[in-house]
């Protein structure tokens, strides 16, 4: 497994909800778990009031945010433009791909479908 992974939403709602041990089993083997802007945005989102907003800011903590370029936009931008109609593209999952595309880090999530069609993305081996 590699040693840098980017998070999708929905591991770490898994994890922050309880019903997922994999990412704190990464968080203990020196595994660098990051997530983007929109991933925390959709999470922070999601927050039903202001002690849940805490408590995810809080696990946020143990992820490295990774900075949205330019480049990255432009990806996802391509992307939208390529596969929003044969795919169904979500704009998030377009600017996540294109993240984890653009600094060639394997995108950890439960939904590769959403993903798979994106050229050169990586999914992680193993979970």
């Amino acid at each position: 497994m590699s040693d840098l992974l980017l998070c999708d939403t929905c591991v770490i709602i898994d994890y922050m909800s309880g019903r997922s041990q994999a990412l704190n089993d990464l968080l203990h083997n020196d595994v660098t778990l990051f997530v983007n802007s929109i991933i925390e945005m959709e999470l922070l989102q999601g927050a039903r009031d202001k002690n849940e907003l805490q408590r995810i800011e809080k696990k946020l903590g143990a992820f490295r945010l990774l900075n949205m370029q330019q480049t990255i936009f432009d990806l996802a931008t391509q992307f939208i433009r390529e596969y929003r109609l044969s795919h169904g593209l979500a704009l998030p999952d377009a600017v996540i791909g294109a993240t984890a595309i653009y600094y060639q880090i394997p995108l950890f999530t439960y939904n590769r479908k959403d993903f798979r069609f994106l050229p050169a993305i990586q999914f992680p081996d193993e979970y």
